[in-house]
């Protein structure tokens, strides 16, 4: 289900932010989106929570349709255009759902501004992994990022390409519509909106955060929901046991959710009644 209205906000340091809203009768929910990403990754979860969430999803900068500076990609950037796009919302609390990249921004939100989160839901993302394990992460995001910079002769071609990555299928209209808002034409046909040089920027700061500095400044209640399968292997996941249960032991309110046969991008991409059941129960109006 495609969003009902789209409209910019402004961000931190003169950024605009692209908007996209599902509207609800009860509290709202922003959906922050992974590394590469882009807010049409959350129509699958705004369709789980119509009919008791007003649901929100923001392109960050450099992605989508939002600004794109040269540089300013880091967890602060991303967390100083959040507490701006929720005042520009006219709200003071709000409740977040991160996936992947979205679900460190979203965590080092709740610490950092704990009086503006109500809950808080970690998609596959969040956990302190040690440098193997960073390792296999990036070969399994590796098909993901390797697109950027890539000029297709045609948005046919385009979509040809991102059905060749086992992750994205079943093709479905969800991948189709995240595809269509990332792509610009160029001479030559069409590429991603994405810079690679900007990921590269946002890798580089990542591997200087340590998450777990985060985990006991959390005061809201936490949902995480993890997948239970790696990207191309088995072992490239985002949230390995370790890493999950040092984030049960030391986030206060903390409760997870195993999302068995469910992989990092399956997890936002395709139909998942236990995703769906666990974001309605844990983001009820209370």
């Amino acid at each position: 289900m495609k969003p009902q209205k789209t409209y910019r906000l402004p961000g931190s340091g003169g950024v605009e932010i692209q908007m996209a809203e599902w509207p609800g009768p009860g509290p709202a929910v922003l959906g922050v989106h992974g590394l590469t990403a882009n807010l049409h990754c959350f129509q699958l979860l705004a369709e789980a929570l119509k009919g008791q969430n007003r649901v929100l999803a923001m392109d960050l900068r450099g992605r989508g349709l939002s600004d794109k500076p040269a540089a300013g990609y880091s967890l602060a950037h991303h967390c100083q255009d959040i507490a701006a796009v929720i005042r520009g919302l006219g709200l003071e609390r709000v409740s977040l759902m991160g996936h992947s990249l979205g679900a460190y921004i979203c965590l080092a939100f709740a610490a950092d501004y704990p009086q503006m989160v109500d809950k808080l839901v970690l998609l596959d993302g969040g956990g302190e992994l040690n440098a193997e394990q960073w390792v296999k992460v990036n070969k399994g995001t590796k098909p993901s990022v390797d697109r950027l910079g890539q000029v297709l002769p045609s948005r046919e071609a385009y979509l040809d390409l991102m059905r060749q990555a086992s992750y994205f299928n079943p093709w479905n209209q969800v991948t189709t519509d995240y595809f269509d808002h990332e792509m610009e034409a160029v001479p030559g046909g069409v590429r991603s909106r994405v810079h690679p040089d900007n990921i590269e920027e946002e890798r580089s700061n990542l591997r200087q955060v340590q998450p777990s500095s985060f985990y006991q400044r959390v005061r809201c209640p936490v949902l995480i929901l993890r997948a239970g399968k790696g990207m191309l292997d088995q072992d490239d996941v985002l949230l390995p046991q370790d890493a999950l249960e040092r984030m049960l032991g030391e986030i206060d309110r903390a409760q997870a959710v195993d999302l068995t046969g469910t992989d990092h991008f399956t997890l936002m991409f395709q139909p998942n009644p236990a995703r769906d059941r666990a974001l309605r129960e844990f983001l009820a109006p209370t």
